[in-house]
């Protein structure tokens, strides 16, 4: 499968918060409280009021989509000034195995190069394997544990953009 990217428009909102219900689908039962992740899942599509939102295609369909924060934007205090973040990293089941994935966060990598920035930080689920994999291979490297959201441990992870 061979995927391009591009930025999000308007209508591709629909399609991105599906791609995000579906590859949350196989953590549904790790979860307390299934009603709010269900909720927030549904409006994925709205990082783009905060974020650079970049979506992955596939043969005309959205199979993926990321969250680019840059180093000025508005950020949760769990993340420093100055660093820039990745977040919601989700790609279609049906599409995985296929470095979608990991195109994604390449991007916003290049992307916080672009930036200047010196570090890019995200969090994420240790129930996510895969996806914790991926990061640790990328450089990303266990800075500190996040109080648990939903009944699910989550950690700070950062990587270094130093040449």
């Amino acid at each position: 499968m061979h995927a391009t990217l591009r930025d999000f428009v308007p209508a591709d909102a629909s399609a991105v918060n599906a791609v995000a219900a579906d590859a949350w689908a196989e953590f549904r039962a790790s979860y307390t409280d299934q009603a709010v992740v269900d909720s927030n899942l549904a409006r994925t599509a709205e990082i783009a009021t905060t974020a650079e939102l970049i979506v992955a295609v596939s043969h005309g369909q959205v199979v993926g989509a990321v969250g680019y924060v840059g180093p000025t934007a508005k950020r949760h205090p769990m993340f420093e000034p100055g660093w820039t973040i990745m977040r919601m990293l989700v790609v279609k089941p049906s599409a995985r195995g296929h470095g979608v994935g990991r195109l994604l966060a390449e991007e916003c990598v290049s992307r916080a190069r672009r930036d200047g920035a010196s570090f890019m930080a995200l969090h994420t689920a240790e129930i996510m394997q895969v996806a914790l994999a991926m990061y640790q291979r990328m450089g990303f490297k266990y800075l500190r544990s996040l109080p648990d959201m939903n009944g699910v441990k989550y950690a700070l992870y950062l990587k270094s953009l130093a040449a």
